[in-house]
């Protein structure tokens, strides 16, 4: 019963570090649910053998034992992309991001009967989250676009598995997400300027939620090699009462043909989350273990970002941006060597291809191919475990002629990329 005692605490310290963090930055999906299979390049489907199985394959459950609890904590340094080229306010000119720093808490409990044919459990953790923000909200060449934009979700997972023989087993969940985001520009009109700064807010709460479901399986032919599946549902995330607020009003606002000037009113979002679905193998040979996954994302669903503005004034209206973006396959391979029975050692590799056709790149997310490196350790000691792990993502240039799309500019983002840095520590009752 101790571990049950424990999960009210842990769920409190998940919002609470949820809470503080001020962005998400660069990349819509957040793989970063577990250390350990961060290590081995998140190819983990197959292997699911601890608790953060909740997330990867929640059939995997059934390998564990006891009750079994872990938290962690994944730090982000994202480096801000430079922009050289056109748009719809400049001729030549550059643009460079803000460099970010944020985090990806993470946590589990699970359970497993003594039979050892039913485990459950409850996870907390951040699949998706956007952000991006430009250094002068005033200049910047995409202020009338884009000057800043945050996305962050939270999932609450309950899960079963069951091991229907020795050779299947079955796991599903229910997934209920809380969602917030910020959105800020400055609308520019010609022979004016710029008109104000406009800010959309919305909070944690009920004001932004939606509920899923996920399920997977787990395959053991032989003692040593393993396949796995796993699929999670979309979510349509409805962001509702947020807050619009209007400031640095231009002088030249508010008279002749653009109207009074604007007060703060409510607005609302709609954001198409979308589907995944990851299949793996894994083969272990001695104290080597090797795993390859795909993993598909289905963004197609993120056709749109219709915005719906309350009580309309002049120049600040709802509106419908087309996304059409495509869905995508990652292939991601991982590798473990355990050293000793209390260490293992980690390395993988992620072929991350980007979802945004170049018709409708906007410099809210100006995404290109990934290529991301991993190394990881483990260490056991008693009943504790820790383990870490380090990622790199090379983020490939990108050229874009968009002049006739949706965002009308022309040119090249370069650099951005990130490093990464994981800490889990994980305890079995």
């Amino acid at each position: 019963m101790r571990g049950w005692k424990m999960l009210p605490v842990l769920l409190v310290l998940l919002v609470l570090l949820f809470t503080a963090s001020t962005s998400f930055a660069g990349g819509f999906r957040l793989p970063e649910a577990g250390a350990k299979a961060m290590g081995m390049g998140f190819a983990f489907t197959a292997q699911a053998d601890d608790p953060s199985a909740i997330y990867f394959n929640p059939a995997g459950l059934t390998q564990l034992k006891g009750q079994n609890a872990m938290v962690g904590l994944t730090y982000v340094r994202e480096k801000g992309a430079d922009f050289t080229g056109t748009t719809p306010l400049t001729g030549g000119a550059t643009e460079t991001q803000k460099n970010l720093n944020f985090y990806i808490p993470n946590g589990y409990y699970t359970r497993t009967t003594n039979s050892g044919n039913i485990a459950y459990g409850v996870g907390v953790f951040a699949p998706f989250g956007l952000g991006q923000e430009y250094k002068d909200k005033n200049t910047s060449i995409f202020r009338n676009q884009i000057t800043k934009i945050d996305l962050q979700t939270i999932v609450v997972n309950p899960t079963i598995a069951f091991k229907v023989n020795d050779v299947l087993s079955v796991g599903f969940g229910i997934d209920y997400m809380w969602g917030k985001a910020k959105l800020a520009k400055t609308p520019v009109a010609p022979g004016v300027g710029n008109l104000y700064n406009l800010e959309l807010e919305s909070d944690w709460g009920l004001d932004g939620d939606a509920w899923g479901y996920n399920f997977g399986l787990l395959l053991k032919p032989t003692e040593n090699f393993r396949i796995g599946a796993s699929f999670r549902s979309p979510f349509n995330l409805k962001l509702k009462d947020a807050d619009v607020s209007i400031s640095n009003t231009n002088p030249a606002y508010g008279t002749g043909q653009l109207g009074p000037t604007p007060s703060n009113t409510k607005g609302s979002a709609t954001i198409a989350i979308p589907a995944t679905f990851a299949l793996g193998a894994a083969y272990t040979m001695g104290r080597l273990t090797v795993e390859a996954d795909a993993d598909w994302t289905f963004w197609h669903s993120f056709d749109s970002l219709p915005i719906t503005i309350q009580n309309q004034v002049p120049t600040l209206f709802s509106t419908d941006s087309p996304k059409r973006w495509e869905d995508v396959v990652a292939f991601r391979l991982g590798v473990e060597y355990r050293v000793t029975d209390p260490l293992a050692l980690r390395a993988g590799f992620v072929y991350d291809p980007t979802p945004v056709p170049a018709s409708t790149m906007g410099p809210e997310l100006p995404d290109s191919i990934k290529l991301d490196y991993m190394l990881g350790a483990g260490y056991k000691i008693g009943a504790w475990t820790i383990d870490v792990a380090g990622m790199y993502v090379d983020k490939k240039d990108r050229t874009v002629n968009n002049q006739a799309g949706q965002t009308g500019f022309n040119g090249t983002w370069s650099g951005g990329g990130a490093w990464l840095a994981s800490l889990d520590v994980g305890y079995k009752f």
